[in-house]
């Protein structure tokens, strides 16, 4: 095992939702700032092997890595705190682990022993966990327990930490995030939920190094006392997170209550005394004090679930930043873009963006709001099925293929424009099938992505089935689409935009899984810019008319 790695175990308890993978984030931040290499990775307690064939309303957005790993969406948490890419190995579910174990036990491996929780599954499990700082790639690996202590489904993983602590002595570490609730008709916080989910956790054999506190009011020196002495850890260890403005603010927080220091202290490290954080600082600052407000509309499906498009909504506020300005996002169901409402909706929008997604429901509505932002020379981003609603838009009503649409919608369309590939057709599993991960893709000079993207070949990371179909490239581009985004490989078609439209863009990859604090996504920070471009206009077009 390795010789210098330290492994750090975020657990949660008394409720879900606490927050573990911003602070798992917020402290591989800190460290980071530090100078030190660190990784995150999500261990996840449900049965799917990950969460590509879930409904986005179960588990929210289902997040793509470059190397084509459908994973939890808290992975993108990860990469846009840290700057860097993860990984398949930065997600484990236990219908990960258990399919590892059963293809080893059909193959023969275990040699007729009886195959057991412990040690196959547990042993599978430390495997996963050590495969990330293996070779001492990192100074650090931050291992996020999803679910909450006391889940049946989280056992395995528990008992697998429990077990870690022992192996590798003197390297592991363990932080509990918890809850400190305020209760309003007595006027206190109550520790006791709190002492309660470290007394099931003893109950498994884990004593935590740390507590992280949930909380609504400041915690005072004697509640921090108090919840010292009844968890059995030291008072500096007892550490309130506060609820804050944005996620953003988090790691600041946490360094304003010594996190970071006191992991340093328990773990050895050897980091620096001063932290690398000029920049989040300065997009803190930009966040906080917008010097204009853009109003951005949504269409989706899924909107009632705002994770569903959690990707999306954090490149906004990061290009928000960067154009410093405070993006407002109106999250639009597309079944609500019909007839007046769509006027009533949108004409007050300086940029709209249709969401990706599947299936017939509601795709006719994404398809009005880019009619919408198209007549009405709206700043416009398509995303996957986003784009291809602009493409049967664009067939429909300016080509004149009135029954144009996408096979995935209907099998019979005379114009299928969206096809599906031909490698997806034969495929029978839905799992883990789709084009999936970073793929190139070559940029036409001349074009708005050139001048955005600044560089002829760019990788962006996909997740879909169906393509534009190259048998009516020639229709589009006489009617003033240009296909600025090709992959050569595959001669498949990436992006469309429209020339004679301020900014018009669609895109069949994801931008959004790109885009990092410190580092926007440029099509964000473009489309961004083209909004307030918009805003502008409308206001000095208004001012003309109403002198």
């Amino acid at each position: 095992m390795s010789s210098k790695t330290k492994y750090i175990f975020v657990t949660g308890g008394v409720t879900s939702s606490l927050g573990k993978g911003i602070i798992s984030a917020s402290l591989a931040k800190l460290l980071q700032a530090r100078g030190l290499s660190v990784t995150i990775q999500k261990l996840d307690p449900y049965i799917n092997v990950d969460p590509g064939t879930l409904n986005p309303y179960e588990h929210g957005e289902c997040y793509v890595t470059d190397d084509g790993a459908e994973t939890d969406l808290d992975l993108g948490h990860y990469e846009r705190f840290l700057n860097v890419n993860t990984s398949q190995d930065n997600n484990v579910t236990t219908g990960k682990i258990y399919q590892s174990v059963i293809n080893r036990e059909r193959r023969g491996d275990y040699l007729g022993k009886t195959v057991q929780v412990i040690p196959h599954i547990t042993n599978e499990i430390k495997d996963h966990i050590i495969q990330l700082g293996k070779d001492d790639s990192y100074d650090v690996v931050i291992t996020e327990i999803g679910g909450t202590v006391g889940d049946i489904e989280s056992l395995p993983f528990i008992e697998s930490i429990r077990q870690l602590k022992w192996d590798l002595p003197g390297k592991v570490l363990f932080v509990h995030l918890t809850l400190i609730p305020y209760l309003s008709t007595s006027g206190e916080l109550k520790t006791k939920p709190t002492q309660h989910s470290v007394k099931t956790l003893l109950e498994y054999g884990i004593q935590p190094d740390i507590l992280v506190c949930r909380t609504e009011y400041h915690l005072d020196s004697d509640l921090r006392k108090k919840i010292a002495l009844f968890c059995n850890v030291e008072q500096k260890c007892v550490i309130e997170s506060i609820d804050a403005k944005t996620i953003y603010e988090v790691p600041l927080l946490m360094k304003e209550e010594k996190l970071d220091e006191v992991v340093c202290e328990k773990l050895s490290l050897l980091g620096k005394n001063h932290y690398e954080l000029k920049k989040w600082e300065k997009f803190l600052n930009h966040l906080s004090e917008p010097e204009r407000i853009t109003e951005i509309a949504l269409i989706g499906k899924y909107v009632e679930l705002k994770d569903s498009y959690i990707s999306i909504a954090e490149s906004l506020i990061h290009a928000g930043a960067e154009n410093k300005t405070r993006v407002n996002i109106h999250w639009i169901h597309s079944s609500e873009m019909e007839g007046e409402n769509i006027k009533n909706q949108l004409s007050k929008m300086d940029g709209i963006i249709v969401a990706p997604g599947f299936g017939s429901r509601a795709v006719e509505g994404k398809i009005s709001a880019v009619k919408f932002a198209r007549e009405n020379q709206v700043p416009f981003l398509g995303i996957c099925l986003g784009m291809q609603c602009a493409v049967i838009e664009f067939a429909r009503n300016v080509i004149g293929f009135k029954e144009a649409h996408s096979t995935e919608i209907n099998s019979d369309t005379s114009y299928p424009v969206i096809s599906m590939m031909e490698e997806q057709k034969e495929l029978k599993n839905l799992g883990g099938t789709m084009r999936l991960g970073a793929y190139d893709c070559h940029v036409e000079k001349d074009s708005l992505l050139h001048k955005i993207y600044e560089n002829d070949v760019i990788s962006e990371r996909h997740r879909h089935r169906y393509e534009f179909n190259n048998k009516y490239m020639k229709d589009f581009e006489e009617n003033g689409v240009v296909f600025s985004g090709k992959n050569k490989a595959n001669n498949l078609m990436e992006t469309i935009e429209i020339p004679d439209h301020p900014w018009f863009i669609g895109v069949q990859y994801h931008p959004e899984y790109k885009s990092r604090v410190v580092n926007p996504h440029p099509l964000f920070i473009s489309f961004i810019k083209a909004a307030l471009t918009h805003q502008t206009n409308a206001v000095d077009s208004l001012s003309t008319v109403n002198p």
